[in-house]
């Protein structure tokens, strides 16, 4: 037997669905957060920021990224340019065994020939797949590199910000 939508089997008429918020609640919840917040104005000061000291670490997060994103991009391009090159060897290869393979000789003689251009072909592939892999993990670990330091930096400029607010 299929469920009906009926008040049985629908929330919507479960007393329990529309609860009533605790607003004593929502009111302490608030007393207590102008409570921690009023602290912050001991004596009638208000906390002091040094601006210079956040622009300065924020000019120094946008520099930071802007040094992750070139890194990053010059791996990019490392790669972009080796792949230009292979394919340009490539089809200097290609017209050279082409020739190679275009010449009178035994089919035996072609097969063997081929195999050992498949080989070769192959083994360069991998070759090349581990450089253009090397290439970029070194390029993003630099990059990586680059944000991690200037996370921690930043981390440090904050807690060091906070001390001399404490010691005021």
């Amino acid at each position: 037997m299929a469920k009906t939508n009926t008040a049985e089997t629908n929330d919507f008429f479960k007393p329990d669905y529309f609860k009533v918020p605790d607003f004593g609640q929502f009111q302490t919840d608030f007393n207590r957060w102008v409570s921690d917040f009023s602290k912050s104005f001991a004596n009638g000061k208000a906390p002091s920021v040094d601006l210079e000291s956040v622009f300065a670490s924020q000019r120094k997060n946008f520099e930071a990224f802007q040094s992750a994103n070139q890194l990053a991009f010059d791996g990019v391009k490392a790669v972009a340019a080796r792949q230009a090159e292979l394919a340009r060897e490539a089809v200097e290869q290609f017209s050279s065994i082409a020739k190679e393979l275009s010449a009178p000789a035994s089919v035996e003689e072609k097969l063997v020939k081929q195999a050992e251009v498949a080989k070769s072909a192959f083994e360069q592939a991998v070759s090349t797949l581990r450089e253009m892999n090397e290439t970029l993990t070194k390029s993003n670990t630099q990059a990586i590199n680059v944000v991690s330091k200037r996370v921690a930096d930043s981390f440090d400029e904050v807690k060091t910000a906070f001390a001399k607010t404490a010691k005021k």
